[in-house]
């Protein structure tokens, strides 16, 4: 090799090995900042961390950190400290989204800021501009096949006579998990506006109610120790519950299925809106969008091809399904969660 190309070459090698840390530096656009997340707990921030957290700090140098709590103590904390928010990005799923906007704690998130929101699918973005929705979780009815031998195909058939002293339901104290009123209510022809139908098939079903489940967790430790064998649950811990050897089926109504879908959102006065921005992308990217129904089999929001071993778990798998997501005025219900507490556990206790 000629000495003059030689030192060409030896001159451009020095330099790229100078450039790289530089390079480096400036890929790593959001290194040194972390965004505070409220987190649901358990396997599902894990989840979030390894679809959302981990390729982003790879990716930008961007680190989150997932603080567990509920939902309800998480918004009191936000709306009590709005000068000083304890979170950068919040977490709720559609009621919570309703007193969120009314406190004023929230920013809105744009398709120009977030070009992924192109791929939600038609009805999950039920506030405008506000919140990006990332999970659905719906409230079905299930059943234990090995003991009941005739499928339950709606939210009225707990009250069946055939189930006497085999349904567990969840406490009305939640209003997503109570969701199955409105379907019962819709069923027999009654509304949002008219729960009356629902409450009659409520006090039909009395007989049948053997538990009212304060928790997910306890739920789940009832039908695995077969205290009861059909009722209403979560589509995600139905799944939970056949990993478990429980074989509970999963009923699709075909009048349609309640659903509530988890969104994150933007808080006011947050200080790094372009490092949100960025985890909206990376949660809505395809790797993101499948962290949390691979871990837990709640349902997407966007156009991501689904692989086939986990299409079949998922409530939400085709257009057609999708078609059945029931459409939810949400401050109505919120407006009306105390009568419906109060109602239920009457009907129940009487």
């Amino acid at each position: 090799m000629k000495r003059r190309a030689f030192l060409k070459l030896v001159t451009s090698t020095a330099a790229a090995a100078l450039a790289a840390p530089y390079v480096q530096a400036q890929s790593k656009k959001f290194a040194g900042i972390t965004l505070r997340v409220n987190g649901y707990g358990g396997l599902y921030d894990e989840a979030l961390r390894k679809s959302v957290a981990v390729p982003l700090e790879e990716k930008f140098g961007l680190k989150v950190q997932f603080i567990a709590g509920t939902t309800q103590a998480d918004l009191v904390k936000l709306i009590a400290n709005k000068n000083s928010p304890p979170f950068d990005l919040f977490m709720a799923d559609s009621s919570y989204m309703v007193e969120l906007l009314k406190a004023g704690v929230v920013d809105e998130i744009k398709a120009a800021d977030v070009p992924s929101i192109a791929r939600i699918l038609p009805g999950f973005r039920e506030f405008g501009d506000y919140g990006v929705p990332f999970s659905v979780a719906s409230v079905v009815p299930v059943y234990n096949s090995k003991y009941i031998t005739q499928p339950l195909t709606s939210y009225s058939d707990i009250a069946r006579a055939d189930l006497k002293g085999r349904v567990i339901i969840p406490t009305a104290d939640q209003i997503a998990s109570s969701l199955y009123l409105l379907g019962i209510a819709e069923e027999n022809g009654g509304s949002i506006s008219n729960m009356e139908p629902a409450f009659k098939v409520l006090s039909a079903a009395r007989p049948n109610i053997v538990a009212l489940a304060q928790t997910n967790v306890a739920e789940v430790q009832m039908f695995q120790n077969e205290e009861g064998y059909a009722g209403i649950f979560w589509d995600g811990r139905a799944h939970e519950l056949r990993t478990k050897g429980v074989p509970v089926a999963t009923v699709v109504p075909p009048k349609g299925i309640y659903s509530t879908t988890s969104y994150l959102n933007l808080v006011k006065g947050m200080k790094y809106a372009e490092a949100a921005h960025a985890y909206a992308e990376q949660l809505l990217s395809d790797q993101g969008m499948l962290g949390v129904p691979e871990a837990l089999r709640y349902g997407v929001t966007t156009d991501v091809k689904l692989p086939d071993e986990l299409r079949k778990d998922l409530l939400f798998n085709s257009p057609e399904r999708s078609s059945l997501k029931a459409k939810i005025d949400w401050e109505k219900l919120w407006g009306a969660r105390s009568a419906w507490i109060e109602k239920v556990n009457t009907t129940i206790r009487s």
